[in-house]
């Protein structure tokens, strides 16, 4: 699902910055999820998840809107921002 939203954002300037905003999330979740230890911090952990979920559904409406992509919406959370934090190097 990823790629064509990526494809689109090169010539879509608005989409380009909600991938760039989803990115940034997605490097600030993966630090903190990697960092995480036992339950301390559990609270903060899912609060940097709900917002990076809600970057990424913002994104995957906005391209549903523009008919960028079609079908299903389902995606696994991490796998998305692994994938936007490795594309960012």
């Amino acid at each position: 699902m990823l790629k064509p939203i990526l494809a689109a954002s090169k010539s879509d300037s608005r989409l380009a910055a909600l991938v760039d905003e989803a990115r940034e999330y997605a490097q600030v979740y993966l630090l903190a999820k990697q960092r995480h230890k036992g339950c301390q911090g559990a609270g903060e952990l899912m609060t940097l998840k709900e917002e990076f979920k809600d970057t990424v559904d913002t994104v995957v409406r906005y391209c549903k809107d523009k008919a960028y992509v079609t079908g299903p919406s389902d995606y696994d959370l991490d796998s998305i921002a692994k994938e936007l934090v490795v594309m960012s190097r």
